[in-house]
């Protein structure tokens, strides 16, 4: 995973709320065996209306979604936020996100970033006015820069060590392979099953 410092770029409106992983990633898209190739499949069903957001080239290139409250709910599936990555997202912008999917995205060095709900409605005005409007985000300040000012947000320690260092379950294995081999060498080769 790559290490997620500082993120600049533009920002997409998604002006929608309770956006399930259903709607991020329809579900017959699931069955793939490869854990790449989903960004053309993100929003698909939405995709179908030529007024949808993503549809409009003022946004091509942008790189953090700002939507609404309740982001990512639904199932759990893994494949929502691959494929908002793969699609180019960088960072997602919204008052609030479900649990696993916000757990889904830091595992792969997809930053979610918790505003208050009245900033992500200012940030969604101001870059639907101005496509080209620029944000840029700063996680090891834990700041948000754009034309509405600098806002601040909160994010627990242990999710932005891993996510400013690049690290992912993996690495964080790999760290103590000492220490695990040390206990593999300690235990006898034969445990008793528990009674």
């Amino acid at each position: 995973m790559q290490p997620v410092t500082t993120i600049t770029g533009r920002m997409l409106p998604l002006d929608r709320a309770d956006v399930d992983t259903d709607q991020i990633m329809p579900k017959q898209f699931l069955k793939r065996i490869e854990r790449t190739g989903f960004g053309e499949f993100v929003f698909h069903d939405w995709r179908d209306d030529p007024a949808f957001v993503l549809n409009d080239e003022r946004y091509a290139g942008a790189n953090v979604l700002v939507t609404g409250p309740n982001f990512g709910s639904g199932s759990s599936r893994e494949h929502a936020p691959w494929g908002l990555q793969q699609h180019g997202f960088d960072a997602i912008v919204a008052p609030s996100f479900a649990d696993i999917f916000r757990n889904n995205c830091a595992k792969i060095g997809l930053l979610t970033v918790t505003l208050p709900a009245a900033t992500c409605r200012e940030l969604i005005a101001l870059t639907t006015d101005d496509p080209e409007a620029s944000i840029r985000i700063d996680l090891p300040e834990q700041v948000v820069v754009t034309a509405v000012g600098t806002m601040r947000f909160e994010i627990d320690g242990h999710t932005k060590h891993l996510l400013v260092e690049g690290l992912d379950t993996i690495d964080m294995t790999l760290a103590r392979d000492d220490e695990i081999t040390a206990f593999e060498q300690r235990r006898s080769l034969f445990m008793p099953i528990a009674g």
